[in-house]
């Protein structure tokens, strides 16, 4: 009986050009399609239980213990189409790329990224808001593939970040104080987690 065939499947689907590479990819994709209308059933539910009823239940409230388990539901809920449309494409993008290096890192990189993103949220953000949506988790993702890269001393991770960057350069501006209607706490800490996660989690050599 082998022991090493895992590991070597895990090798040959994180390096690129390879067949297992291009099947990882694949089912990757097709997962994160899948979520997509899990999020625009949330928000119909949303809007027919009454526009923000959802969210004000399950966002985020910066210094409420009540709006504590905004950190594991707000990620799913966003306020109005308008904004899920805005999150939708890159979730699939970034999403993809992030569970193509590894379903159980991605899982773990996830929470880790929603624990630093939405904690950090409740502690620094406005008070008397409801912060909800997926930004952050979008910007974990990115900074996930980017210092991936580096960890892993993978070129591809590092190329896909900084396509996703330049494709998406106009959002970066996000993650500073510019908007009070944008929650950049979020996404900069978000980045943080992405960060974090991509050192804890990442591929032994």
């Amino acid at each position: 009986m082998s022991y090493g065939l895992p590991e070597l499947r895990n090798d040959e689907a994180s390096r690129f050009g390879t067949e297992a590479f291009y099947a990882s990819m694949g089912r990757a994709f097709v997962t994160m399609c899948a979520v997509i209308p899990v999020l625009f059933l949330i928000e119909a539910l949303d809007v027919a239980l009454g526009s923000g009823t959802l969210d004000v239940a399950g966002g985020i409230i910066p210094h409420d213990p009540h709006g504590l388990d905004g950190v594991l539901f707000s990620p799913f809920l966003h306020a109005g189409w308008d904004h899920l449309y805005g999150n939708a494409v890159p979730l699939i993008l970034v999403g993809t790329f992030a569970l193509a290096g590894g379903a159980r890192r991605f899982i773990w990189s996830t929470l880790t990224i929603m624990l630093v993103s939405g904690l950090g949220v409740w502690f620094v953000g406005d008070p008397g808001s409801v912060v909800v949506g997926a930004s952050g988790v979008i910007f974990g993702y990115l900074g996930l593939l980017f210092a991936r890269g580096l960890t892993e001393r993978s070129w591809w991770s590092l190329a896909v970040a900084a396509f996703i960057g330049l494709l998406y350069w106009y959002q970066i501006y996000n993650i500073l104080p510019t908007d009070r209607a944008i929650s950049w706490q979020g996404h900069a800490l978000g980045l943080v987690g992405g960060f974090i996660a991509a050192f804890v989690f990442r591929r032994r050599f």
